[in-house]
């Protein structure tokens, strides 16, 4: 598939360079060239120049240059024919068609009437919005939105009547045949196939419009409670495939490239609420998970992504998938996320749009995100938590391309996860660790290796137990004050727990008990001799207080998140994050205070 020689020639001949790329960059005219700061790279001094005489670019610093053709497939991110069909539309020069492809023809003439009837179908959901008496639901419903008469034009937004056949009707009055109409995805062939029901019925219509203007698929939203989807969308069709197209860029690219950034978000009314307000640098993925395509796509307007995405388990899972995919088209990534799991269209009817732009100008870097993510219901003194937090947040940093970013968030998450260099127990996992990512090695058998070292037990948990497995009475009355929160972080957790169950069965309490409870857990299974024996050592008679039991476990527990707070209050200074340094400090005076009343109520318990 490609287009005759003699055409691309004669494009060439009669394009003016200056003229297109002056639609991407700002020149300025410096004697018979004419000069920019580069888009391919940063810089501060002009050293990209265009030459109208000699019909090519060339930049002095990263030394991309080429013709017309070049410069477009390389700053819109397309193909060497795509590229020829945005310089022929830019100057109005008709395309032929492209030889040696019939199959492409036909396709693109079933596009070509999808696009059509589309457009027909669009004409009529917006009058019907705009004039019929079945649409005040929906009108109703856009005053509740707050959504005003220019955005709704802005958008195309329409209605699509309460009917089985309306708008078929209404096609083949324009002239469009049933296939066509069967084509187009605007019904649904009926099981029997003894004809065809439209698709959108009694729904608020949202047109998705390509980069070029044309509508090539829908998304309706359900207006009536009873109604089973929320939302339905167009099948693919010639004119639209899934996950190439981006809501709402048609209106945004330009503003996209000026802000030099994009704010993604998933739904519908999630951009267009903040379109309404003046948020222009906005785009939207459909209500779906990214996909490349639409990376690519978006990549061709700017480097650097917001994402935006609601702060529920579902839609933290799609921020995830996104910044994978985001970080493959080495596009620079932050995260957004509101306050109650807010959407960008609640929060800012709730909020207003200038609270909005302040918390988005404080969206985390993504690595910040997806450590807090990988932390989420996980507890870094549980060796198995930390490798399998390890091992969520590594493809974010594999997926980096460049080498000095990937170790500065290797680093800033080792430091946050708790692998130190300075540890003899994990300075070793974090060097392989490292090794495996700038090589792209897989890393789960290492870490699950490595991370046994970190499971050992203290002496206190062992003292403890040894004084629990020796002297019953002692054990009646300290098991009972235990909370799962005292013990939950350690290595003998499971021990613990099969105490308290023996306990509560008031089953006797020795060595094959033991092993039953725990049955499966390894670590355990080593650990029951060496607290066996030393219980031995520990006579019923010893003068050990319950209280001074349950402390010793609690004072561990602050210990550990002292430790952590040191580790965040590190990375929180590193970012310069005031108020997060604020916050933390403020946890580590009160714990530390805590801290210290717990050491004098041991010391007064001993006495």
């Amino acid at each position: 598939m490609r287009y005759p020689q003699t055409f691309i020639d004669d494009l060439k001949r009669q394009t003016d360079i200056v003229r297109v790329i002056q639609d991407y960059v700002q020149l300025k005219k410096k004697g018979a060239n004419w000069m920019a700061c580069c888009p391919f790279h940063k810089e501060k001094t002009p050293s990209f120049s265009v030459s109208p005489a000699k019909e090519i670019f060339y930049c002095f610093g990263c030394h991309k240059g080429g013709s017309v053709f070049n410069f477009v497939m390389e700053i819109e991110r397309v193909a060497f024919p795509e590229a020829i069909r945005i310089v022929a539309d830019k100057i109005g020069m008709p395309l032929p068609k492209m030889v040696d492809d019939s199959r492409f023809e036909a396709r693109r003439h079933e596009a070509d009437d999808v696009i059509e009837l589309n457009s027909w179908a669009l004409d009529w959901w917006q009058q019907q919005l705009e004039s019929s008496k079945e649409a005040r639901i929906a009108r109703d419903y856009l005053v509740q939105r707050e959504l005003s008469e220019e955005t709704q034009k802005a958008f195309r937004l329409g209605y699509a009547p309460d009917s089985w056949d309306a708008l078929s009707t209404y096609l083949r009055q324009k002239g469009a045949t049933q296939q066509q109409i069967e084509r187009s995805g605007l019904v649904v062939k009926k099981e029997d196939s003894s004809g065809s029901y439209d698709r959108f019925r009694a729904r608020l219509m949202f047109p998705v419009i390509d980069a070029h203007g044309r509508p090539i698929a829908f998304g309706g939203r359900a207006l009536k409670p009873d109604d089973n989807a929320k939302y339905i969308n167009s099948p693919e069709t010639a004119a639209y495939i899934k996950g190439r197209n981006l809501f709402g860029l048609n209106l945004t690219r330009d503003e996209i490239r000026r802000q030099g950034f994009a704010i993604l978000v998933e739904g519908f009314l999630d951009l267009i609420v903040p379109y309404q307000s003046g948020v222009r640098n906005v785009v939207a993925s459909l209500g779906t998970a990214l996909t490349p395509e639409q990376a690519k796509l978006l990549s061709r307007f700017a480097r650097k992504v917001v994402v935006n995405y609601d702060g529920d388990r579902a839609g933290v899972q799609a921020a995830k998938k996104s910044i994978e995919i985001l970080l493959a088209e080495d596009i620079e990534v932050k995260v957004l996320v509101l306050p109650d799991n807010a959407d960008p269209d609640e929060f800012i009817r709730r909020f207003g749009v200038t609270e909005y732009q302040r918390r988005r100008a404080q969206a985390q870097p993504h690595i910040q995100f997806v450590i807090e993510n990988a932390l989420r219901d996980r507890s870094l003194h549980r060796p198995a938590d930390k490798a399998e937090a390890v091992e969520e947040v590594l493809p974010y940093i594999r997926a980096v391309s460049s080498r000095i970013q990937k170790r500065e968030y290797f680093d800033m998450a080792m430091d946050s996860l708790g692998i130190d260099r300075d540890n003899v127990n994990t300075s070793q996992w974090r060097r392989e660790l490292w090794q495996a990512v700038r090589d792209n090695r897989p890393t789960r058998s290492s870490a699950a290796h490595l991370v046994a070292k970190e499971k050992k037990v203290t002496a206190a948990e062992q003292r403890l137990l040894g004084l629990l497995l020796a002297d019953a009475d002692l054990r009646h009355q300290v098991l009972p004050m235990l909370k799962k929160e005292d013990y939950e972080d350690l290595a003998t957790a499971p021990l613990f727990e099969a105490l308290i169950a023996l306990d509560r069965e008031g089953t006797e309490i020795d060595f094959d008990a033991l092993i039953r409870k725990t049955e499966g857990d390894d670590f355990a299974a080593r650990v029951v001799p060496m607290v066996m024996m030393d219980s031995s050592l520990h006579g019923s008679n010893e003068h050990y207080v319950p209280e001074k039991c349950v402390s010793t476990f609690r004072l561990m527990k602050t210990e550990h998140r002292i430790e952590e707070l040191r580790r965040e209050l590190a990375i929180a200074e590193r970012e310069q994050d005031s108020e997060k340094v604020s916050q933390l400090s403020t946890e580590q005076i009160q714990l530390a205070t805590e801290r210290k009343l717990m050491l004098t109520l041991t010391e007064e318990a001993a006495k």
